[in-house]
């Protein structure tokens, strides 16, 4: 057998290191946050050094599941803003079921809001402040303008998103019915009925 090349072994690490991620994220579901390094390696079929080389501690794991988290939520916005051709609540909409679908087939972006929906209280307090800025600026007001609105009807629609897909992490369910939990939603700040 020939060794590995550079490449090889560059695309091995990404993998385990995204393995690794999502293993925490849902460790976080699973234990509320208390999860162990050496917990991240048993459910990932790692070894506990492993791990460690990655992540040496879980508070370094946790900003890495995060900041993997927002990116993957920001891509979600910003597709959400070139929405066209839709009225204000079609694009709302269509952003929330694309949210959905997303917190659906990945934690980190779930936790990102989860974890904003409880102030990021699970973070360290150094870190807790940076976390909420960070949110407001790069998802919650770009989520006001897609919106349209400036009062705390985000905030509400935002709860009914977030407390649906919980369903899915916390009890199981495997499936959302994306469709109405949107249209919940949108509800929330249209005041539809």
């Amino acid at each position: 057998m020939c060794p590995r090349t550079k490449e090889q072994n560059e695309l091995i690490r990404i993998q385990r290191r995204e393995q690794i991620l999502d293993v925490a994220a849902r460790s976080y579901f699973r234990t509320g946050g208390t999860f162990d390094i050496r917990d991240v390696a048993r459910e990932a079929g790692l070894g506990y050094g492993t791990v460690y080389h990655y992540y040496p501690n879980r508070h370094l794991l946790i900003e890495d599941v995060l900041g993997s988290g927002f990116e993957r939520c920001e891509q979600v916005i910003a597709n959400g803003i070139n929405i066209g051709d839709l009225s204000d609540n079609g694009r709302l909409l269509e952003y929330c079921k694309a949210l959905l679908r997303l917190w659906q087939s990945d934690a980190r972006a779930y936790l990102v809001y989860k974890m904003a929906a409880e102030h990021y209280a699970g973070l360290p307090e150094r870190d807790r402040q940076h976390a909420k800025i960070k949110f407001m600026e790069r998802l919650y007001v770009p989520l006001q303008s897609i919106a349209q609105c400036k009062d705390d009807s985000v905030d509400h629609m935002l709860a009914v998103l977030v407390g649906c897909c919980g369903m899915h992490y916390y009890a199981g369910n495997s499936d959302l019915d994306v469709d109405r939990i949107a249209k919940l939603a949108v509800q929330a700040i249209t005041k539809e009925s």
